[in-house]
């Protein structure tokens, strides 16, 4: 990993750290939890933020988290909690077979990475057939990305620097273009860019009424896709009507079960 993308990690470790990051961390994490409780399988991979545990209700038995060589030591204390770690170069070479992995989260990784393309495609390549992706940003179209824009302005960032924010659009533009087709998308954060905790708790009459009033203008989104695979199909048992009439054989083992019984 080169030291550009190291900083972009950084600057997004700091800022998931302030009132703002922990506001946008609650969030993302009740909306996590209420998506992967129900996605099973054997393996579930979360690539980057540690901070944020993606998949703390999944009752995958294979967690992972995926880990830089140059993560920070909480990254090892936040994965003790139930996931082993994966250590990659970067995140843009995935230590896993292909198709391997049932689920994988994003969160917030796309936007700070220098090929968030390559990001995608590794994803996709170790993603099972009908393997699922949930993705978090932040959203440009938003109080929050209008506030981030006019940092020349102000002289100073709302959100973490170095970051490029993908628009939910241009997101399921490079996600079709994997056959990864969008099935949930969730908006939430609807409070104007404070930066204190007491003001952001005082717009939190905003979550509703922006959910109900302007749903695709939250700070943050959550992507939920599925790895479709041209050409597969679910195939069910071939149930066979005269063979169904005969009575079920008994199995070998079953059978010299029965007779040393008697």
């Amino acid at each position: 990993m080169d030291s550009a993308s190291e900083k972009s990690i950084i600057a997004l470790d700091n800022w998931l750290q302030s009132p703002a990051g922990a506001y946008v961390r609650a969030f993302e994490q009740a909306c996590l939890d209420e998506l992967t409780v129900d996605i099973f399988g054997f393996n579930a991979l979360q690539i980057g933020v540690p901070q944020l545990d993606a998949l703390a209700a999944s009752r995958m038995p294979n967690k992972w988290q995926a880990a830089t060589r140059t993560a920070h030591a909480d990254e090892l204390a936040f994965a003790a909690g139930g996931k082993q770690i994966a250590v990659a170069v970067d995140f843009e070479e995935l230590p896993f077979a292909t198709s391997s992995i049932d689920l994988v989260v994003l969160p917030h990784v796309l936007e700070f990475a220098l090929e968030p393309h390559q990001v995608l495609r590794e994803v996709e390549r170790v993603l099972i057939p009908e393997g699922q992706v949930i993705i978090c940003g932040f959203n440009p179209a938003s109080l929050w990305g209008m506030r981030q824009g006019f940092r020349r302005v102000t002289q100073s960032d709302y959100l973490p620097e170095s970051g490029e924010f993908i628009s939910l659009p241009r997101l399921k533009d490079w996600l079709k273009l994997l056959n990864l087709g969008v099935t949930r998308s969730h908006f939430g954060c609807y409070a104007p860019p404070c930066r204190t905790a007491h003001w952001l708790s005082r717009f939190a009459m905003m979550e509703s009424a922006g959910a109900r009033w302007w749903p695709y203008l939250g700070a943050v989104y959550v992507v939920h896709a599925i790895k479709r695979v041209k050409g597969m199909h679910i195939i069910g048992p071939a149930w066979n009507k005269k063979a169904s009439k005969r009575p079920a054989a008994v199995p070998a083992a079953n059978r010299n079960e029965r007779t040393t019984s008697e």
